[in-house]
């Protein structure tokens, strides 16, 4: 019997066949795969909440002297004050953090996916033991966890940094408040900062699994992203719950005041132009050499001669009715996004 004529080998029965790679070497592997795109989040992060931590306590300690300051109303009160105020910089309002979920979105979810596409190693990645199911299944959790937990963590550090600012008693000491629900803190707290960077993730899987390519992929991402968020803040957020509607002339300090228009008793809406004439116009009949005086004041001047303010606001006490409102929408965007994406992922021809 020669080599040509020999029987060919029985074909391996399936208990024979080889063990598919267990779950956590793809672990392992997503670790080698994305350690440098993940060692420079855990960095820039980590320099980040260090700054926030060594900044927070420097603010904290200047709120707990400004507030322990007696009396109130001092010249010392007052500089302490004005220091204390003087620390809300670009950082307190948020300005850094705000473009946390779009680069997450746009540099750790777009291109894993969209370069594996692109480069064409997926075929590589889908025969090693593996199975596309599984493939997509640990890369997903595991970046959507790292991303998620990174983000709650800042979100939390942020909460405490900026806790003095929405201290009960400042105004009594002629501290500033904010409001909880204002646009641009709102979004950086509790679960929305968490969920809107979930969010953001998925959306790049998205766009990278539809596109197949990692520029257009993060190029996508931060539009939407982008349009999403203001079209959340300026026009979505507000209606989460019926807005209160008041003629009073003053609103809690801390709510979040919509809009202030006026009216003539007759219920007739009058515009700023219209308001500023009648202000000229009443200013002779008023006492006082400037004017309209503080006595009187130019809101409860107008008040008197039959104008009407009506002020639409939501109150601060609305804060995790909102949270749990936005986050859970956005938790759902993120869970439809991610199962778009590996119900495309196992149907793209290898």
């Amino acid at each position: 019997m020669t080599a040509l004529t020999a029987p060919t080998q029985a074909v391996a029965a399936p208990d024979e066949a080889l063990a598919p790679i267990p779950w956590r070497g793809m672990t392992w592997v997503t670790w080698r795969q994305h350690r440098a795109a993940l060692a420079g989040l855990v960095a820039a992060l980590g320099g980040l909440a260090v700054y926030l931590w060594v900044s927070g306590l420097e603010l904290h300690h200047d709120y707990a002297v400004a507030a322990a300051c007696r009396p109130a109303g001092s010249a010392t009160c007052a500089a302490l004050a004005s220091a204390f105020t003087a620390k809300n910089s670009f950082l307190t309002n948020g300005l850094v953090l705000q473009v946390l979920p779009p680069l997450m979105g746009a540099f750790v979810g777009a291109p894993w996916l969209a370069r594996e596409l692109e480069t064409g190693t997926f075929r590589f990645a889908w025969t090693q033991g593996l199975g596309r199911r599984r493939w997509v299944h640990t890369k997903l959790a595991a970046l959507a966890l790292v991303v998620t937990g990174a983000a709650t963590a800042m979100g939390a550090l942020f909460s405490w940094y900026y806790g003095p600012y929405f201290a009960p008693g400042n105004q009594a000491l002629g501290l500033p408040r904010s409001t909880p629900l204002a646009p641009g803190l709102f979004d950086l707290r509790a679960i929305v900062f968490p969920a809107w960077t979930l969010g953001a993730f998925a959306l790049g899987c998205l766009a990278a699994i539809v596109l197949r390519r990692v520029v257009p992929a993060i190029v996508v991402t931060l539009a939407v992203y982008s349009a999403l968020a203001v079209a959340v803040g300026g026009v979505l957020r507000q209606h989460y719950l019926a807005p209160l509607v008041t003629r009073a002339l003053t609103v809690p300090s801390t709510a979040w005041v919509l809009s202030r228009r006026w009216f003539t008793s007759a219920g007739r809406p009058r515009s700023p132009a219209a308001i500023a004439q009648a202000l000229q116009q009443g200013a002779p009949q008023l006492a006082g050499k400037g004017g309209v005086p503080d006595a009187i004041g130019p809101w409860r001047y107008l008040v008197r001669h039959g104008f009407v303010q009506v002020t639409t606001y939501q109150p601060a006490a609305r804060f995790w009715p909102f949270q749990s409102i936005e986050g859970g929408w956005l938790l759902a965007l993120s869970a439809v996004a991610m199962v778009v994406t590996v119900r495309l992922v196992r149907r793209r021809p290898a």
